[in-house]
């Protein structure tokens, strides 16, 4: 299994105040941070988690999935099994249309790849309950393939459903045989489609770790302790720009080009890319990877911010030799890991009027709603200031009595009620004198969904916000209640 030597970020020539600074320029920007690992000439110089996150905590990856899909494809090529120019249609007969459009017809595994199918977006979402695989082909196309780039997931869901029926296994288990070396998670897997299919363009849930392997993996072009794992030429051609992407991308470090299911980046770089901050970037040119785990989903820009932070604030303070190591520097790198924590909100003080609504039920008078009354709790209800606390929101969704906890000045954890998930949350009280709440998905789902509490004398109006892909549809919108 592969392991890394660790070193102080000293050691490879990394002042240790510059993570500081990079780590403190996200936590100014309010960047919600999971996890950061770097690594530097191959020696594993810093390997943070954001409490409650822990090394062991499973997360979703979301996109750089894709990247694990094109490794697979490498090595069914190595295999001998496929060619990248084989027309995807010869391995999907059972999926076609009885008429085959000449567009889907001509479209190659390589244009596949390279995200230059005839679709002009992911073709699934166009009904979800619909086979997610036979919609790549019977979707009416918009263009020739081979010809522009537009990002399709269901392009890489296919390519990962090729993997599965060509292999007769998982694609992460057939990865994790091929890549044994590596060690990959035991307990890292892929979400399905609703057809049993794993997601292959978005539904990774690892541990950073396993990103780091992966990227030790790529930056060494598949050699792993003396073993070529895959051929380096599919690794060069991956990593390299094939096709441009400044037309459609949202960020300049998603505008330098694409390859093979990897983005190109700044900096002379390339990057495993998922939403909400899910990053391995590589910059070759500094012998440098950075991993990071996120949810910058609420955030417009928020992956750029990262992407800047990394780049002037550590990037030009690498020394070629080794720095001193002292003290105070090995003080500052204890110090910034046990600082590393998800933020909670921060509050006014409690309005007086709170205590006329606080453990007050509310029923639910907004038609059609889920939801049938809401409650707020605060513990230590006469204090007024703004010292740690925690509290509740309490709801009856569809006749199910749920909780969710929360902290004032501190974070909670816990399992948030109708799925099951992994949460932490903050509330405050905000200069108008309404009260927020705000929670933190971090499991195989990731995203932030947001409560506005706002009380009247025996009314309390309610503003959801879900920002997260496809659950808590039902946490959208605005809800009116009396007591």
């Amino acid at each position: 299994m592969l392991t890394f030597e660790k070193a102080l970020p000293e050691e490879t020539g990394i002042p240790v105040d510059c993570i500081g600074h990079f780590i403190e320029r996200l936590n100014r920007r309010h960047i919600p941070m999971h996890s950061l690992l770097i690594m530097h000439n191959d020696k594993l110089i810093f390997e943070g988690y954001y409490e409650p996150c822990r090394a062991d905590s499973l997360h979703r990856m979301f996109s750089i999935s894709k990247s694990f899909t094109s490794i697979a494809i490498g090595l069914l090529v190595d295999e001998g099994k496929i060619s990248l120019d084989d027309p995807i249609i010869k391995y999907f007969p059972e999926k076609l249309p009885p008429k085959v459009h000449p567009w889907i017809a001509s479209m190659t595994i390589r244009n596949m790849l390279m995200m230059r199918t005839c679709h002009a977006s992911t073709t699934y979402k166009l009904n979800m309950n619909s086979d997610w695989v036979e919609s790549f082909f019977t979707t009416p196309p918009t263009h020739p393939a081979g010809t522009i780039f537009h990002y399709d997931t269901s392009a890489a869901h296919t390519l990962c459903a090729l993997v599965e029926k060509l292999t007769g296994e998982d694609m992460l288990d057939y990865i994790k045989k091929k890549l044994g070396i590596l060690g990959l998670s035991e307990n890292s897997y892929m979400l399905k489609d609703p057809f049993g299919v794993s997601i292959g363009g978005s539904g990774l849930v690892a541990l950073p770790m396993d990103l780091m392997k992966f990227g030790y993996f790529i930056a060494h072009k598949g050699m792993v302790d003396g073993k070529q794992l895959i051929s380096s030429s599919y690794i060069d051609m991956a990593v390299s720009c094939l096709t441009e992407t400044q037309i459609t991308a949202p960020v300049p470090s998603e505008a330098q080009g694409y390859g093979l299911q990897f983005w190109r980046g700044e900096k002379n770089g390339y990057t495993c890319y998922g939403m909400g901050g899910q990053l391995i970037i590589f910059l070759p040119d500094y012998d440098l990877i950075c991993v990071t785990t996120a949810d910058t989903q609420n955030i417009g820009g928020g992956n750029q911010q990262i992407y800047d932070a990394l780049y002037e604030e550590l990037l030009p303070y690498i020394q070629d030799k080794p720095l001193p190591v002292t003290k105070d520097s090995s003080k500052l790198l204890e110090d910034i890991l046990s600082s590393l924590k998800i933020e909670a909100l921060n509050s006014f003080p409690m309005p007086a009027s709170a205590a006329a609504i606080i453990g007050k039920d509310f029923r639910v008078i907004t038609e059609n709603s889920q939801f049938d009354s809401f409650c707020l709790n605060i513990d230590q209800l006469g204090q007024y200031d703004i010292s740690p606390q925690s509290g509740t929101l309490s709801f009856v969704h569809k006749n199910t009595a749920c909780t969710v906890n929360f902290g004032i000045g501190c974070m909670k954890t816990g399992i948030f009620p109708i799925y099951d998930l992994k949460y932490c949350a903050s509330g405050a009280w905000l200069a108008d004198g309404t009260f927020y709440i705000k929670v933190h998905i971090i499991d195989s789902y990731v995203g932030s969904l947001h409560f506005q509490l706002s009380f009247g004398k025996d009314d309390l109006t309610i503003f959801m916000r879900k920002k997260e892909e496809s659950l808590f549809k039902e946490f959208e919108g605005h809800l009116y209640c009396k007591s």
